[in-house]
């Protein structure tokens, strides 16, 4: 079965904005310190309008902060060499 993973850098954006702490963070972003924990774990994906928030507080475009990988299409790649097929060909 194939697995889908929404990876982000929450915490190095929270260290390049003068060691932001998961409250500060919290604060700004109006959730508690528990929730941004989780989102940087890996372990709860937030909400669209949450991840536009946190990438907003960083000044940074949201998918600086999220990356999305779909296991399928990674191995899809792999198999296919990597190339990109067109069915209009």
């Amino acid at each position: 079965m194939a697995t889908n993973e929404l990876k982000n850098q929450i915490r190095r954006f929270r260290f390049e904005n003068s060691e932001m702490t998961q409250q500060q963070l919290a604060d700004k972003t109006g959730v508690t310190r528990q929730t941004i924990l989780a989102i940087e774990q890996g372990k709860y994906a937030p909400s669209l309008p949450l991840a536009f928030r946190i990438a907003q507080t960083f000044g940074v475009p949201i998918e600086a902060v999220f990356q999305y990988e779909d296991e399928s299409a990674k191995n899809t790649r792999q198999t296919d060499g990597g190339q990109a097929s067109d069915k209009n060909s």
